[in-house]
């Protein structure tokens, strides 16, 4: 249940959703004939405005995302790994299914990070935790599925791979691939995602005691993020600002149901 409420909920939550909804209830309250509501909907409208002029102007979504990004460094990476583990995100499921061809989203990075560190290591337990975030399809191919297709392609053994393909959320990543790894107590595991997703994802990781050592790749931002030209794409800006706000409403929801012990996890 608490799969689909979040689903909908962030399509009223969104910041770009937020605003264009925002914008267009002003605009219908302001032509109202009422002074009262008329008023209401020139605030409404003019907030709406001064947000946009300041996307336009100032790195509004790269602050968002800085602080997600630099919360977990890029480690030196030991002598030993046991296992590897790779959470899905990085496959467009749709497009993959309607065109029988793999597609990879803005987080390839985490795919292509997952097969070099494989065979930097052969003989670690690899994992790769992604099943469907669809809400209303339920007839998609996993991107566990297309993982398999995409890393043999690229030449890896997928007999070494254990995919986990049920999982729906981050949560369920962690919870299925727990149970497939039975991870042992002084063992290293090396945790691949998105640095921006990274502290939420650590952070469920220890509150069920599986201890990992983050690996974050797929970076947007390049500190100092102070440059305030306006942006060569707003569909751009608003893209990352709303994955941004994304981890960081994720951070808060999931640390309120006790899915992490710190709302902000870090090194």
């Amino acid at each position: 249940m608490d799969f689909i409420v979040s689903k909908l909920l962030w399509i009223v939550v969104s910041p770009v959703n937020f605003l264009v909804l925002l914008l267009a209830i002003g605009v219908c309250l302001h032509g109202c004939g009422r002074h009262l509501i008329q008023r209401i909907g020139w605030r409404m409208t003019v907030l709406a405005t001064v947000v946009l002029a300041g996307l336009l102007i100032l790195p509004l979504d790269l602050w968002v995302i800085q602080p997600l990004e630099e919360r977990f460094p890029v480690p030196k990476l030991p002598a030993h790994v046991d296992g590897i583990i790779v959470l899905g995100g990085m496959v467009d499921t749709v497009v993959s299914q309607a065109w029988g061809q793999p597609k990879l989203n803005h987080n390839a990075d985490r795919l292509t990070e997952f097969v070099h560190l494989a065979r930097l290591y052969p003989e670690a337990k690899l994992i790769f935790s992604g099943g469907s975030g669809a809400l209303l399809s339920s007839d998609l191919i996993t991107e566990a599925a297309v993982a398999r297709e995409i890393c043999a392609r690229l030449g890896l053994a997928t007999d070494r791979i254990q995919f986990e393909d049920r999982s729906r959320n981050t949560y369920e990543n962690v919870l299925f691939s727990l149970t497939m790894a039975q991870p042992k107590k002084g063992e290293t595991w090396v945790l691949i995602t998105s640095a921006i997703h990274m502290p939420r994802a650590v952070g469920i990781f220890r509150q069920m005691g599986w201890s990992v050592l983050p690996y974050p790749v797929a970076f947007w931002t390049a500190p100092p993020v102070n440059d305030l030209r306006p942006p060569l794409s707003l569909a751009n800006t608003f893209f990352r600002l709303d994955e941004g706000t994304h981890e960081w409403v994720g951070l808060l929801a999931y640390h309120m149901m006790g899915r992490t012990s710190e709302w902000f996890p870090g090194p």
